[in-house]
């Protein structure tokens, strides 16, 4: 799996560490991304769908 670096604000470090850890929603902080990241993709998947922007 490719390894990325990005520049995040701190504040935003620190509302998904809330969210990360034993019995909270993501196991790790890479997890939040992740699904963050897929999420986001698939909200603007559905938007291109919305406005025939898809090529089946």
């Amino acid at each position: 799996m490719p390894k990325v670096t990005v520049e995040i604000p701190q504040h935003i470090v620190d509302d998904v560490q809330a969210h990360v850890g034993d019995k909270k929603k993501f196991v790790t902080f890479s997890d939040a991304i992740r699904t963050a990241l897929r999420k986001m993709l698939d909200q603007l998947d559905e938007i291109d769908r919305r406005r025939g922007r898809v090529q089946e």
